[in-house]
């Protein structure tokens, strides 16, 4: 756990500290969860990478994922629309051989025998659209209601796709495989919970400390007295041919 400071100082070090792609590493201690998923996203891709001749990976963030199953297949392409992510994917993954784009809409019909989505949305006819005949969509996502503690708490406006759902998520794919899952995530200082917001920009559409400020406060103190946040996380995953 870090060392107790005041609120003011959490909020600075919270809007001033630099982040990029999707490192969580700096939350370690300060954002805990009490489980696991019963699937390993990054085994369900590695699995199939021996076979796969194409692949694309939407929503790379800074490629951190994407280059860590490296080697990849002879033809990797990347996506990622978050505008800081984009410079910090490309020079991760480009030295790897990877095209790194901004959306996958100019990419040509049927032409990944693998497509994989690690939390980034996506609509299942453009995934239709992308695979080759034959070919294997992986995916874990986060879903619409995931964390809605934190808006409760901040007596925001509710997440931007709160249905986002397995169901949304498969429709009009041939699904062989799904599974859902939840665990609770603990916030337990109060700047952790601002950088969150901060990189996690979606989660509380119109979050700004100053408009917040009264709500933050009242959950500063209840961490400085032992009360940290908790708000239950969902997930779900699912192959689709």
């Amino acid at each position: 756990m870090i060392t107790p400071m005041g609120y003011e100082k959490l909020i600075h070090e919270a809007l001033t500290t630099p982040f990029e792609g999707w490192d969580f590493t700096m939350f370690r201690g300060r954002v805990t969860d009490d489980g696991t998923l019963p699937w390993d996203y990054e085994h369900l891709v590695r699995d199939r990478l021996p076979k796969t001749k194409a692949l694309l990976d939407l929503g790379t963030g800074g490629g951190e994922l994407l280059a860590s199953l490296a080697p990849l297949p002879p033809r990797t392409t990347a996506t990622e629309s978050h505008p800081p992510n984009v410079p910090v994917a490309r020079r991760r993954l480009e030295p790897l051989g990877v095209e790194v784009a901004e959306s996958a809409t100019a990419l040509p019909d049927g032409s990944f025998d693998l497509v994989v989505s690690r939390h980034t949305a996506y609509d299942p006819r453009e995934i239709r659209r992308l695979l080759a005949p034959g070919g294997t969509f992986v995916t874990q996502q986060v879903a619409g209601r995931d964390l809605e503690e934190i808006n409760e708490a901040l007596g925001g406006p509710p997440h931007e796709d709160r249905d986002w759902d397995l169901t949304a998520a498969s429709a009009g794919l041939e699904v062989i495989w799904s599974q859902e899952a939840s665990f609770t995530t603990t916030f337990h200082d109060i700047g952790a919970l601002v950088l969150f917001l901060r990189v996690i920009s979606w989660q509380v559409p119109d979050f700004d400390v100053d408009t917040y400020s009264s709500r933050l406060r009242a959950l500063h103190a209840d961490m400085e007295r032992g009360r940290p946040l908790r708000a239950t996380a969902r997930r779900f995953a699912l192959l689709a041919q």
